[in-house]
């Protein structure tokens, strides 16, 4: 007989599907800020955005790259060079003080940006 079982193959190929399935999720971790709590729309992402992330010790990322402050500009203008779109998302832990975050929107508006929408968490209801 000389045809070859596919069989086995199939079943290999099934279980590395499930094993792919279950460990997705889990490779997509962030930097943990307690974000505060408004009123506002849900935004459709169909292509990948750009987030900037405050952390309660001050620290500042950019899609999870660790940046300072005095080289924010630069570093933002390096990221939407080739973006038509110039849209950015900012995330801040809620202990961080206002004037901090003030500071961080001020070197994002020195790097044209031209959007800038806030990420929040939907308010608790009281019950």
């Amino acid at each position: 007989m000389a045809d070859i079982n596919v069989t086995p193959l199939v079943d290999v190929v099934l279980v590395l599907l499930i094993i792919f399935m279950v460990t997705a999720p889990m490779l997509q971790m962030g930097i943990d800020v307690n974000l505060p709590k408004a009123k506002s729309q849900n935004v459709d992402v169909t292509e990948e955005k750009v987030v900037l992330t405050i952390d309660g010790a001050k620290g500042i990322f950019v899609n999870k790259t660790k940046i300072p402050l005095a080289e924010l500009g630069l570093r933002l203008e390096g990221v939407f060079a080739d973006r038509s779109e110039r849209e950015l998302y900012l995330r801040a832990d809620r202990t961080v003080p206002y004037g901090f975050v003030v500071e961080v929107m001020a070197e994002i508006r020195k790097a044209g940006i031209d959007k800038l929408g806030m990420i929040t968490e939907p308010p608790e209801e009281i019950k």
